[in-house]
């Protein structure tokens, strides 16, 4: 089975440098917007059998664009938002004097430490991992194309290949990205990880 991940495209508050969470229905910038045209042609050939997106209107908008050229039925649900960022939504990070990764591993240290407002690593990776794992377990489809977010996408990897939260700071992923995870006999890889190579012109 094919794991399909792909980042939705960049938005207003993505180009302003501003935290954006499970709260914040951010609109696509121009940038965005062709990023995400391009993205759709980029995955035309692509096997496809489903698409499941967060309900977030920047990873619909992507989803629907890449779903244009795949006639299989495109899903939403609730438990791939992005994380719940409580009150550091609109927050700006241009002057942090850390990632914004590493502010919210300050707060999570163990894992199951919430943030202000917002929610633990934890209950962000079950809930992600509670959509995708039935399809996982099953290998059905075979290819499943997943739009969400930043650490909606970085939890379902980390819970796949048993990765640390603390390497969370070791990855990033831009903007209409995509990574792929294969479930075969030799357990999960990660076989790609946040191609934007198609964005070159």
């Amino acid at each position: 089975m094919r794991l399909i991940l792909v980042r939705h495209g960049e938005t207003v508050w993505n180009a302003e440098f501003r935290v954006q969470g499970a709260n914040a229905d951010t609109a696509l910038s121009e940038k965005g917007q062709r990023q995400i045209a391009r993205l759709a042609e980029v995955l035309r050939d692509e096997p496809v059998d489903l698409i499941l997106s967060s309900p977030l209107s920047r990873a619909v908008i992507t989803a629907e664009t890449i779903g244009r050229h795949h006639n299989v039925p495109i899903l939403t649900n609730p438990g791939l938002k992005e994380v719940d960022v409580g009150e550091f939504d609109g927050l700006s990070t241009v002057d942090m004097p850390q990632t914004f990764t590493e502010l919210l591993l300050s707060w999570w240290k163990g894992g199951c430490e919430r943030l202000p407002g917002g929610e633990s690593f934890a209950e962000l990776q079950n809930r992600t991992w509670g959509v995708v794992e039935p399809y996982v377990r099953d290998g059905n489809p075979k290819n499943l194309l997943v739009v969400s977010h930043y650490f909606t996408t970085l939890s379902i990897i980390f819970k796949a290949l048993e990765f640390p939260m603390n390497m969370l700071v070791k990855f990033r992923m831009d903007p209409g990205c995509i990574s792929v995870v294969e479930f075969g006999r030799f357990g999960p890889r990660l076989a790609r990880f946040n191609d934007t190579s198609y964005q070159v012109v």
